[in-house]
């Protein structure tokens, strides 16, 4: 195939899927609407989202690296999604001592970024074991 349809056609892949897990998170969070705090200037927020999205990426971008059709780096896309989803959820889950999605509400920079590096780190950690 020609290398700047491929390359479009990844590109295509990749905003669906960020989109479809987009949509998937902000579905999750129950407290707030994702969009809405970050049109009035929630940066703990942003930086939990845009962790999120970045992490979905980092995936991808494994993927692609190592899978050889543009279905194969879909599914690992979406599979992804999920296993991001399952890391926000678990990080929710063991901070026992405050809800995640609150504080995040309550614009807590801190948990933001904690959040943020979640979902970057674990990025990595799911990338890298895909073969």
């Amino acid at each position: 195939m020609n290398p700047f349809l491929l390359t479009f056609l990844y590109f295509v892949i990749a905003i669906a899927v960020v989109l479809v897990g987009v949509v998937i998170f902000e579905l999750l969070t129950k407290k707030y609407k994702d969009w809405h705090e970050i049109h009035e200037a929630n940066s703990a927020v942003a930086l939990s989202i845009g962790g999120k999205i970045i992490g979905i990426c980092i995936i991808l971008s494994f993927s692609i690296f190592h899978n050889d059709t543009i279905a194969e780096t879909a599914i690992w896309g979406g599979y992804g999604v999920v296993l991001q989803m399952i890391a926000y959820l678990l990080f929710e889950l063991f901070t026992r001592n405050f809800s995640v999605e609150e504080q995040l509400k309550e614009r807590n920079l801190a948990v933001g970024i904690i959040s943020f590096c979640v979902s970057v780190g674990l990025a990595f950690v799911i990338g890298a074991s895909i073969s």
